[in-house]
Order: structure tokens, then sequence, then C-alpha cells
């Protein structure tokens, strides 16, 4: 456990604990102590209360991210692989996977930094670095709910309405075009320090958007950014996926009443056989949304506390591991659709004979992939 100097406010001043007395010695030294005054402020004086952790710490995180990475990259590669060349999955709803599969590879970019920063014990490149490090970390975690927002949208138009709902190429285009806008403000602003500022964060080899700073302008800044990436995203979602629920309530529903009318067991088409698949893949999409509101619903919740809450929460442990598990799902998100997705696992299966996976063979993907074909010819 780290111990927390509230008496420091711009450097390393006497430490005394709060129960014990405890007064640390020379060789003992507070967070930020490597970093030159030409650079003070990158770090805030909160994390300067601190005393440095040991270097057992720096060595963990980055052998985690060292795996993470290799998991990130090998995943996401994969997925972009298979549904850009692969006939079968070019349809405009995998668009999204690919998509979102892009953002997490540039969540990935962050992780190579973190590992250099974490044996150096401080933010490589400085504010360069740390600013590269913010944007890449904005640009994937901005892109990643909004994409799952789409991604919900998409479920919701293609199982509810399978007839003449579904997206065709130039709409999904559209949105994904509008998801990589979407993440454009709150990732320039602060980079350009018109509002908002980049800086350093928990064990001071990461960084993200300043949540401390105790004035008007960046408490308005966090609770902006907070519902703009967090509340909004997660608002469509919601009604996406409960409007989704409530379709399949009533076709079923309706199913069961024609049924018992026409003294039958079941009605059974083949276009409800290719609408068990669809929900198949909206029960993957599903997994993935709730993975990001795990990943990402404490690392909002720091911010929210850092800014308006008890700050004496926030030690540099505690907020690092909000921050890891974010990118964590980064590099879960292709593995859930090698488990989960039917089509996925097919051409794993064939490309990949190594990995033991067997899924049987779906007659109907022919006819699903051709109806969207038409769609976006009609287009």
């Amino acid at each position: 456990m780290l111990s927390h100097n509230e008496t420091v406010v711009n450097g390393p001043l006497a430490f005394i604990g709060e129960e014990t007395g405890y007064v640390p010695s020379m060789r003992e030294r507070f967070l930020g102590w490597n970093v030159p005054p030409e650079h003070s402020d990158l770090v805030h004086p909160h994390w300067r209360g601190f005393i440095a952790p040991g270097k057992y710490w720096h060595i963990g995180f980055a052998l985690i991210y060292s795996m993470l990475l290799v998991m990130s990259l090998v995943g996401n590669c994969c997925v972009i692989w298979i549904f850009s060349t692969s006939k079968p999955l070019r349809t405009a709803s995998n668009m999204f996977i690919v998509s979102l599969a892009i953002f997490d590879i540039i969540m990935s970019f962050e992780m190579p930094m973190l590992v250099i920063s974490s044996f150096m014990e401080r933010m490589i490149g400085w504010e360069i670095g740390c600013d590269v490090y913010a944007v890449f970390g904005s640009i994937s975690g901005m892109g990643q709910s909004i994409t799952n927002a789409a991604i919900a949208f998409d479920r919701y138009r293609t199982i509810s309405c399978p007839i003449d709902g579904r997206l065709n190429s130039k709409q999904a285009a559209i949105i994904i075009a509008f998801t990589w806008f979407w993440v454009t403000p709150f990732t320039v602003l602060p980079l350009l320090k018109v509002w908002g500022r980049f800086t350093t964060e928990g064990l001071l080899t990461t960084c993200s958007f300043d949540f401390l700073t105790e004035d008007q302008d960046t408490k308005v800044f966090v609770m902006s950014i907070f519902i703009w990436s967090y509340v909004i995203p997660l608002t469509f979602i919601v009604y996406f996926y409960s409007q989704l629920l409530q379709s399949i309530r009533n076709h079923e529903r309706m199913l069961r009443e024609q049924a018992k009318k026409m003294n039958v067991k079941s009605l059974v088409s083949n276009q409800d056989k290719e609408r068990s698949v669809e929900l198949r893949i909206a029960k993957v999409a599903f997994t993935i949304f709730f993975l990001f509101l795990l990943a990402w619903t404490p690392y909002a919740t720091v911010a929210m506390i850092g800014a308006f809450g008890n700050r004496e929460l926030l030690t540099p442990i505690s907020t690092m591991l909000p921050a890891l598990f974010a990118k964590t799902v980064s590099c879960i998100d292709p593995w859930i659709y090698a488990i989960n997705h039917p089509r996925y696992r097919q051409e794993l299966q064939k490309r990949c004979k190594w990995m033991g996976i067997h899924e049987p063979e779906t007659t109907h993907d022919s006819a699903s992939v051709q109806t969207e074909k038409i769609k976006s010819d009609d287009a």
C-alpha cells in the first residue's frame, strides 16, 4: 500500500504517517522525484504526496502489458484479416466489427510506450510522449464506446426487421465515419490545450486527460467528456438492446400463438433459422458491450471522483487498475468472436486448423449474404 503525504504541494516535504508516526528515510522517494523542474507541470501535486512505489510494481505492469500487447495484436489483426478477406463475412454488419478491431489496435499502440516508461519509471518523451499516449487512449476509448452503440443499432435493425431493416454498405460506412468524427472534439481540444489538457496519472507512466486541477474549466470538461464518451453511447446501447429484446419476445409469442391455432408443435422456417444465427451474433455483441461496461465504468468513476469527489480515494495503484481493465478489453474482444461468432469460427476452422475449432456449417449463410449484396447494389 502506498502512503500519502497530504502536506505536499509542489515537491516532497517531510512525511509523517497519520497513525504510526512513521517518517520515511532519506532513501525513500516520492512520486515525481525523477521529473526535472522544466517538466514539473506533468505531475499534479496530488501525486507528489505518495511515496514512489517499488520497482517491482513497474516491472509487473510492464510484463502484464507486454502479454496484453501480443494478445491484442494477434487477435485483432486476425479479426481484420478474416472479416476483410472472407467473402461470406464481407457484409455491412461486419464492417462495424472491423472498425471496433481497428480502435482496439489503436489502444494497443499505447502499450509499448507504457512498457518503456515502466522501466524508466517516468513518462517517455515527457510532454510529447504524454500527448501521443493520451491521444491513442482518447481515440480508442471513445471509439470503442460509440462503435458499440453502432453495433447495437445494427443488431436491432437486422433482427427486428430482417427483410427491409438491414443496413447496406453505404449506410454502414456513413455510420463508421460518424464514429471517427465522434472521437475528434475531446481528442483535439485537450491536445491543443484549447479546453482541458493531457497529463500523467497513477504511477506517472501513463497519461490521460486532467481530472485533478481544481478550476471550473476542468470540472466542466470532465463532466462533458463523461457525458459525451460514456453516458450518451451507453444510453443508445441500452435503448437498442432493450428494443431488440422486446422484438424477440414479440416474435416468439407470435410464433407460439400461430402454432397453437394451426395445431402444430412449432413454426420454424429458414428465415427463423437465419434469425437464430443473427441472435447468436447479437449475443456476442452484447457480451462485448458488457465487457466494455465493466472496463470503462471504473475509469469513469475515477475521473468523476478526481473532479468532484474525495481525492483521498485516488492512490497511484487504484488509478492504474481501471486503466489496466480498459486495455484488457481491447485484447479480449477478438477472442470473444473466436469463441462465439459462428461464421467467424467457420473461417478460423478453414484457415487456422491448428486452433482445433469445430463449427458446424450453416446452409443459409449464402442466402443471407446474397440478400445483403442485393441491398448494397440497390443502394
